[in-house]
């Protein structure tokens, strides 16, 4: 008989395919499922049990017996077994960690969406060696003011001299060297090319935080401190201002990418009618208005008040954008069917960029019954994406175009762009 495995025993494994959540899979002793870290598919390894349920374990591969030719020596000295959790594949070549995540797609939407699609996830210009490509960076700051990344798992800190997937900008502040007395968190936010970069601190205790002298903008609580309050990115010929603790797509080449993407899918015309939900601060929108011209229209959806502000500045030369602060739910595309009373017109395109969750299943069964000519889905998590996909596909629409974007390298997460088109009338 087996004896029970517990926490902090050891185990020889042989790693089979890679899960979602940057493990890979193993079958221990007595049968139970092992989601084990710091491996790849096929290698021989010695793995210390991190946590245990009556069907899973989860464990750390702390030696190698056996390695994959894919396996590389991490870059990041914190990278590892009980250290920094942010990223999930530093030990795996580049290329490898591209075919590693196109495969978990494709198991998503073949077990999922009920789809079988090949899967290429394409390198976004801007972090050729995986490396210096994250403009937003936040640490979690220890009582003692010493700022920190969190261990996988954990509410535990990593102190780290250097954080090596921070864009140049973010490592210009240095904010990891440095005290910051009596706050919970300092984000560290830059522009692509570093021009900009701001300090976003929160307060963790008594007292007002402390704030070192820094080479950036400063907001303390939502108060600005010192200039800039916030960034002023630059896509494809426009300019955004996002204020900071506002979202922007972290990867150094993300928004030109996501926004050549959807643009080139959609191939919206003059005179369309648009609808962005999830529209964050207007990037699809204002380019979107763009093509449309001041005969089209577009009406962006966001729930985020501050979010809504900066859209608003963002498109304030484009008077064919409207925007609405409101929730993403079924009851207002159901008013999108027919002009409303300030004469917005039908969509014939939607582009929605939602959170992790997905839109689900409901938003997306009212998605279809609008019927635009096309859809453009832009999705930061597999799973969800397959879940909606599956309710569009199934009432009869298609699914053109699938795009992944390695805008997260080092970790186990991807960007989709996906076109769906509707079924043929009648």
């Amino acid at each position: 008989m087996t004896a029970e495995l517990v926490v902090g025993d050891q185990l020889e494994l042989v790693t089979g395919a890679a899960a979602a959540g940057g493990a890979c899979v193993a079958r221990a002793p007595d049968g139970r499922v092992v989601f084990v870290r710091h491996t790849l598919p096929g290698e021989h390894v010695l793995a210390r049990v991190t946590s245990a349920t009556t069907s899973f374990l989860r464990a750390d591969a702390v030696q190698v017996l056996s390695a994959s030719v894919d396996r590389v020596e991490p870059p990041c000295p914190y990278a590892g077994p009980g250290r920094c959790g942010g990223c999930d594949w530093q030990h795996v070549a580049l290329g490898r960690q591209r075919e590693l995540k196109a495969g978990l797609v494709a198991e998503q939407l073949r077990r999922i969406a009920k789809v079988e699609r090949a899967v290429v996830v394409e390198q976004v210009p801007g972090a050729p060696d995986g490396l210096g490509w994250r403009t937003r960076v936040t640490f979690a700051v220890s009582p003692d003011g010493r700022p920190g990344l969190r261990r996988h798992r954990s509410h535990d800190l990593q102190p780290v001299e250097r954080c090596l997937i921070a864009a140049p900008g973010v490592q210009h502040v240095g904010a990891e060297r440095l005290r910051w007395y009596a706050a919970a968190s300092v984000e560290v936010a830059s522009t692509a090319d570093g021009s900009q970069r701001v300090v976003d601190v929160l307060r963790g205790g008594r007292g007002r935080p402390r704030v070192p002298a820094v080479d950036a903008g400063v907001v303390v609580d939502g108060r600005p401190q010192a200039v800039p309050h916030g960034l002023r990115h630059a896509v494809l010929g426009r300019h955004f201002e996002v204020a900071a603790g506002g979202f922007w797509q972290v990867h150094v080449g993300a928004a030109t990418a996501l926004a050549q993407a959807v643009i080139g899918a959609l191939e919206p015309q003059p005179g369309e009618a648009v609808v962005d939900l999830y529209a964050g601060v207007g990037l699809f929108a204002a380019l979107l208005a763009e093509a449309v011209g001041e005969t089209g229209s577009v009406l962006a959806v966001e729930a985020d008040g501050r979010a809504c502000a900066d859209a608003a500045r963002n498109t304030a030369d484009l008077p064919q954008v409207r925007i609405r602060t409101a929730e993403v739910e079924p009851g207002l595309l159901h008013r999108l069917a027919s002009p409303g009373p300030e004469g917005q017109p039908p969509p014939d395109l939607i582009v929605l960029d939602p959170p992790r969750a997905g839109a689900g299943p409901a938003v997306t069964a009212a998605l279809a019954a609008l019927r635009p000519r096309r859809i453009a889905y832009v999705s930061c998590e597999p799973a969800s994406f397959a879940r909606d996909a599956k309710v569009l596909l199934d009432a009869g629409w298609t699914m053109p175009i699938m795009r992944a974007f390695d805008l997260y390298p080092m970790t186990e997460h991807v960007e989709l762009v996906a076109v769906f088109e509707p079924p043929a009338s009648g």
